[in-house]
């Protein structure tokens, strides 16, 4: 993918990830170490609870997209960080074996008012699983470079 910077982008563009397949031990070596919830890291208790089964946690599932949006490297060369992330919702529980897939669209973008060597950019992202159903959404703020100017100035010869 070829360097973009803010001026490259427009409301409405959509990039999809490549996939990931979240195995049973990816979902307890995460959960025993960042969310250790009986119904995350015991696959018999997990049998007998709400969900019926292992889920992963949200954490993880959070990660995942995290890690797919930047394999695509679509901001590699302009971000400049995020300044957080808005509402999180998962409709759906992440199973072991399923397959997750981020889809990005750019909802708004806007120049810095204080800052003009950036922008700023709204994505709402929205994880599915293998069967195209949904099982995360989220809305991320980041900030993004504006292309340098392209005119130097000129030399003066005497």
């Amino acid at each position: 993918m070829t360097d973009r910077f803010y001026e490259d982008f427009k409301v409405g563009d959509r990039f999809m990830s490549a996939g990931m397949t979240i195995t049973e031990s990816a979902i307890l070596d995460f959960a025993r170490q960042w969310d250790p919830q009986p119904f995350h890291i015991d696959a018999e208790f997990a049998r007998t609870w709400t969900f019926e089964g292992l889920i992963a946690s949200g954490l993880h599932t959070m990660s995942a997209t995290l890690r797919l949006w930047l394999d695509l490297g679509v901001f590699r060369a302009c971000s400049l960080g995020s300044p957080g992330i808005g509402e999180v919702q998962f409709p759906r529980p992440v199973r072991p074996g399923d397959t997750l897939r981020v889809v990005s669209d750019i909802v708004e973008l806007r120049a810095s008012a204080s800052k003009p060597d950036r922008g700023i950019c709204r994505l709402r992202q929205v994880t599915i699983n293998q069967r195209g159903e949904q099982v995360m959404e989220q809305e991320t703020t980041v900030f993004l470079k504006r292309r340098p100017a392209l005119t130097k100035p000129l030399s003066v010869s005497s």
